[in-house]
């Protein structure tokens, strides 16, 4: 189990962490620059907190208030940099010999033999870095890692340099690992398709601080913040005015339309809905209170999917945006400049307080 709970100062910001993982994949959610690398390089020992406490597996890795700070070798944390840090001039078989703990020495050979095999690396064993793809570096790396046989795994931005076909059969390896790991992962991105594929759970942060940890269907379903909503790929916002509590009922403010939830929370100061959550039609539903007119200003096919940029009524600043996903196979499709009629679910509608 790990449990982090420290401080550092950042140049333009203060880092704060707090959050515990056990026996789960948990990913560390961001946008670049909020402080998710560091967070993961205090956890190694390769940056010292300024004030905290780490623990991992019972041992305290860091504690200010007793003055512990253990080196990072001997600290048992399997850390995957976004670019390898494989020795050059090393074949495979040696980059992962390099791995080996001293005490496990007299059978390293058999140790890194059972390694080449699990990931997917025989017949690679005298190539170097150079000669290899950016999925083989990476199974290198990770195989150097847990030859080490660390308490943790952390990977940082692992998919990040690898182009789109090869990020699916990595991503897909990755899965592999992780069920015959069964152990603590921390995986910072700030893609949420990687958050949704490979994490059991998410803490997001933003500007050093991080929410509470949530599973990722919490985190698509109900973000605890505007941030949050935004990483997970909510485009449309708008402040709101409480109307009517009791029946769910308010104005938002940006779109210039009122519509009601029976998930509208008492101090909610926004509403967030995703762009798939809408529904067009060529006329009002009189069923629902969440029906409004928006005009299309730009169409954009995606094969089997259309986006589309739309004008609302109107909020405070006159005409604000709405980003529509529609399907393909609709029997009528808006075109640029033609007014039509959206409706959403009540239960679709997100709230914020922050």
């Amino acid at each position: 189990m790990l449990v982090a709970n420290f401080t550092k100062r950042l140049h333009n910001f203060d880092l704060h962490v707090d959050f515990q993982a056990e026996s789960e994949v948990l990913g560390i959610l961001g946008p670049s620059g909020c402080g998710k690398s560091m967070t993961l390089k205090c956890i190694a020992g390769i940056e010292k907190p300024d004030s905290g406490y780490i623990e991992l597996d019972g041992i305290v890795l860091f504690d200010s208030a007793k003055k512990i700070n253990l080196q990072p070798q001997i600290r048992r944390v399997g850390y995957l940099f976004q670019h390898y840090a494989l020795f050059p001039t090393m074949t495979v078989e040696q980059n992962l010999m390099a791995g080996v703990r001293p005490e496990d020495a007299d059978n390293q050979h058999s140790e890194v033999l059972q390694v080449l095999r699990v990931m997917k690396l025989e017949g690679l064993e005298n190539k170097k870095p150079d000669r290899l793809s950016g999925g083989e570096k990476q199974r290198v790396a990770l195989g150097r890692i847990l030859l080490n046989k660390p308490r943790i795994l952390m990977l940082d931005e692992p998919l990040s340099a690898l182009d789109q076909y090869l990020k699916w059969q990595v991503q897909l390896e990755l899965v592999e690992l992780f069920e015959r790991w069964q152990k603590t992962v921390l995986l910072v991105t700030h893609n949420r398709e990687e958050i949704f594929q490979l994490c059991d759970t998410v803490t997001v942060l933003t500007r050093g601080i991080n929410e509470a940890k949530q599973t990722v269907s919490e985190l698509f379903n109900a973000p605890q913040s505007l941030s949050a909503g935004v990483l997970a790929g909510c485009r449309n916002f708008s402040k709101i005015e409480i109307i009517d509590q009791s029946q769910g009922l308010f104005k938002a403010i940006d779109w210039g339309v009122t519509l009601h939830s029976p998930k509208l929370m008492p101090g909610s100061r926004y509403c967030g809905a995703y762009s798939h959550s809408f529904e067009v039609s060529s006329i009002p539903d009189s069923n629902s209170r969440n029906t409004f007119t928006v005009a299309c200003l730009h169409r954009f096919g995606k094969g089997a999917a259309e986006s589309l940029v739309c004008s609302t009524p109107g909020g405070s600043n006159g005409h604000s945006i709405l980003y529509l996903e529609l399907e393909s196979g609709l029997d009528k499709l808006p075109e640029n400049r033609e007014q039509f009629y959206v409706s959403i679910l009540p239960q679709n509608l997100i709230f914020f307080n922050s």
